[in-house]
């Protein structure tokens, strides 16, 4: 297959350990994850992940956030408090419907890159439609095990997406390890608030809800420095900074 890559694309694709021989992004998303080998990371296979990997669950899951960024102060991403350098490149983890990684675009500017992976190809399919750019670009892939190079972002960003991943320590490692020394991070997920522990996880939806301080723990034992939470109800940012 000899495909034409979108200009964003392309320039996600230099960012890769192991660019793709012949990648095929005819759907607007580059897939990494169809065929993938039995050593790849554990997938969430738990009722709510499998809602929003679905057409519908993708239509009411990019409703659903759009009213909660639109009125409820705690699910807007500090996309200024990330300092996104013009023409630098941002990263949008669980991009969902790409509201987020466009708004990660514009704060990059025309010469900088923006880049959403998902692990919905729904999802995907939605954000492509709405959202895909020059400088905007979508990757099927798990967050557990990112395609990139070594400090080659400039600030990372995930939108209640940590509850969903298997080994969510392994994701923040990854984070850590593409992002920029300098560089800042920010994360949102949910908490336990005031739920008996034993509800922290629920095995049959396959959603982890964090403890108070468990991200944030999380955060500097994997290398962040400069952690700092902020909690309302049941909704957590957690921020840092790589050395």
């Amino acid at each position: 297959m000899t495909t034409t890559l979108p200009p964003a694309l392309s320039r996600a694709i230099d960012l890769f350990i192991e660019p793709p021989s012949d990648p095929d992004v005819s759907r607007g998303y580059l897939d990494l994850l169809s065929g993938q080998s039995s050593a790849a990371p554990p997938r969430n296979t738990g009722f709510i992940q499998a809602v929003w990997a679905s057409g519908i669950g993708s239509l009411l899951y990019d409703n659903a956030q759009a009213f909660a960024r639109r009125f409820l102060g705690a699910w807007r991403t500090p996309i200024d408090w990330l300092a996104i350098p013009q023409g630098g490149v941002a990263l949008d983890i669980g991009s969902g419907p790409g509201n987020v990684t466009a708004a990660l675009g514009s704060a990059a500017g025309p010469d900088g890159l923006a880049i959403g992976v998902d692990i919905s190809e729904p999802m995907l399919a939605r954000a492509v439609r709405a959202h895909a750019g020059p400088n905007v670009a979508f990757l099927r892939g798990d967050a557990q095990r990112l395609p990139f190079r070594d400090e080659t972002v400039d600030a990372v960003t995930s939108l209640a997406v940590l509850q969903l991943v298997p080994e969510p320590a392994a994701a923040v490692a990854e984070m850590l390890r593409v992002l920029r020394a300098g560089r800042r991070i920010a994360v949102m997920v949910p908490t336990v608030g005031t739920m008996p522990p034993p509800l922290r996880l629920l095995p049959s939806s396959g959603a982890h809800f964090f403890g108070e301080d468990e991200l944030g723990d999380l955060f500097e034992q994997v290398g962040f420095e400069r952690v700092r939470t902020k909690t309302f109800g049941n909704i957590q940012w957690v921020r840092g900074r790589r050395p």
